[in-house]
């Protein structure tokens, strides 16, 4: 066990108590800041705020009675702090504080930050710009209005002077499409951070953008935080929920890192995914809670038009220390994903009461770039986790997804609409209380799954399973208790797997070449 910095601030650091747990620690446990008490915390993950800037701390943990190693922290220089209100906002809940924000943050030199304290700040869009610090303090909300009026539109596709190139700001899943800009917006921004402990609430209900959701109503609806074409952005500490559509989307953009953040939606709400990366690279998702309406984690890069444009995969993705719960899938791919998805790693990690853990989304359509490769997950505690892995090539999403095209098992030729999954890795995970299937897995025939590896796998079923679909597919029958189902793959590794309480045989394979034990 040792104490490491994991980063730090101006004015915040963030800690990891490693071998200590997933997420949770296995014990409580109290944090020395200068040889005094600063804080107890649970987690493996822990963010210390209330610092001062360039400033030396020595800090060190007791767990279970013991001391760990110290951590010597400085903190980064800070040259001025514009406070909002210094600006006009109000914080009261009723003025509309957009302007007086928005002002701050034009007005902030480089090194230094924006403070937005306590209180209750009504927005709209706010956008963020470059060399940014914007620190939410504990007790402080960006409240947002609700009505379509006050917000600006990002256009999808604006088309250049010489008619050779296009300047594309709005996005709707997987193409670009004029949108409602987001609560907190980044376009072309470099080097900013959002720190604190204060919360960013979209107020979304059934009664305003959650209303017929599927209908695009003057432009489509905003995302809670969206950044596009942005680099070297950080996420630290904060709270978002209830938003319009999905959460956060960070969008071609690079070198993102969302530490310690806190993901809430209600478990009804539509398409409100926590995180939504697509097509970027250098993405740390480490420490975070996610328990939200849909998918927790989405990795995504556009649908065809896109991928044949830019051929940007989301590539180097870790998700690390999180947990994730009561959405459909704790961390899905797709299904937008035309451009591909390589070398994502999840690890250390607690999913609870999702429909799925690994999910994957794709069919015939997303075209040849779609290449899912080197994926894996290791060392993932789950529970009440309906189909712990689900691997789905024939996703009846758009509106030709219940064709014979899409949905026939028969193998249909191979062309540039061919979509493929290589490498797929599943390993030292125990999921407790499983209730459909303990994976369902189905490649396509003519482009089957290259490798799949299940090793040290734990399946476990309720005793009270519940049936269901495991899979959004034609043909996937309600079941229950099933064992793995695996059908179209060139190898399968399964080593040390333990399937308890399953009906039928435990491992059903089909046009499976090549299997080992």
């Amino acid at each position: 066990m040792e104490l490491k910095l994991v980063t730090n601030t101006a004015r915040s650091a963030v800690l990891e108590l490693t071998e200590s747990g997933k997420f949770y620690t296995e014990s409580q446990y109290d944090i020395y800041v200068n040889d005094e008490k600063y804080m107890e915390s649970n987690k493996v993950i822990t963010s210390l705020f209330d610092l001062k800037p360039d400033t030396d701390y020595n800090v060190y943990a007791v767990y279970n009675g013991q001391k760990t190693n110290e951590v010597n922290i400085h903190t980064k220089y800070e040259f001025v702090t514009l406070n909002v209100r210094d600006f006009g906002a109000l914080g009261d809940g009723v003025h509309d504080d957009t302007n007086a924000i928005q002002c701050a943050i034009m007005a902030c030199p480089k090194d230094s930050r924006v403070l937005v304290p306590e209180g209750e700040y009504k927005v709209s869009s706010v956008f963020l710009k470059s060399d940014l610090t914007l620190e939410l303090a504990k007790g402080a909300v960006l409240s947002a209005f609700t009505e379509r009026d006050k917000f600006p539109i990002l256009p999808g596709v604006i088309e250049s002077y010489d008619e050779k190139e296009e300047y594309n700001l709005g996005s709707w899943e997987g193409n670009p499409l004029d949108c409602f800009s987001a609560i907190l917006c980044g376009i072309n921004a470099e080097n900013v951070v959002i720190t604190g402990e204060g919360t960013i609430d979209g107020n979304t209900t059934f009664e305003n953008w959650w209303n017929n959701c599927k209908i695009r109503n003057t432009a489509w609806r905003p995302r809670l935080f969206f950044i596009n074409h942005c680099n070297n952005v950080m996420m630290h500490g904060i709270t978002v929920q209830n938003s319009p559509s999905w959460t956060i989307h960070p969008y071609f953009s690079n070198h993102l890192k969302f530490i310690d953040v806190k993901i809430k939606n209600p478990a009804n709400s539509h398409n409100t995914d926590g995180l939504d990366p697509e097509s970027c690279q250098d993405v740390l998702v480490l420490g975070t809670y996610i328990s939200v309406g849909d998918d927790c984690i989405a990795i995504k890069s556009g649908k065809i038009y896109q991928a044949r444009k830019y051929e940007i995969p989301t590539s180097d993705m870790t998700v690390r220390q999180c947990c994730m719960r009561d959405g459909h899938g704790a961390v899905t791919v797709g299904s937008e994903i035309a451009a591909g998805v390589k070398n994502v790693h999840i690890t250390d990690c607690l999913f609870m009461n999702t429909d799925r853990g690994l999910r994957v989304k794709t069919r015939r359509g997303r075209g040849k770039l779609s290449v899912l490769d080197d994926i894996s997950f290791e060392n993932i505690d789950m529970d009440n986790v309906m189909t712990p892995f689900v691997v789905n090539s024939f996703y009846f999403c758009d509106p030709d997804g219940k064709t014979n095209y899409v949905g026939s098992k028969e193998p249909l030729p191979v062309d540039d609409r061919t979509p493929s999954i290589k490498r797929l890795t599943f390993r030292n995970i125990k999921a407790s209380n499983c209730h459909v299937a303990g994976a369902y897995i189905y490649g396509l025939p003519e482009s089957k799954i290259e490798k799949l590896t299940f090793e040290n796998i734990d399946f476990t079923y309720a005793k009270d399973a519940k049936p269901g679909v495991a899979a959004m597919m034609l043909g996937c029958d309600e079941a229950v208790k099933q064992g793995l189902i695996i059908n179209n793959a060139k190898e399968l590794i399964l080593k040390n797997v333990n399937i308890t309480g399953c009906e039928g045989e435990p491992v059903v394979t089909g046009n499976v070449d090549k299997i080992i034990k």
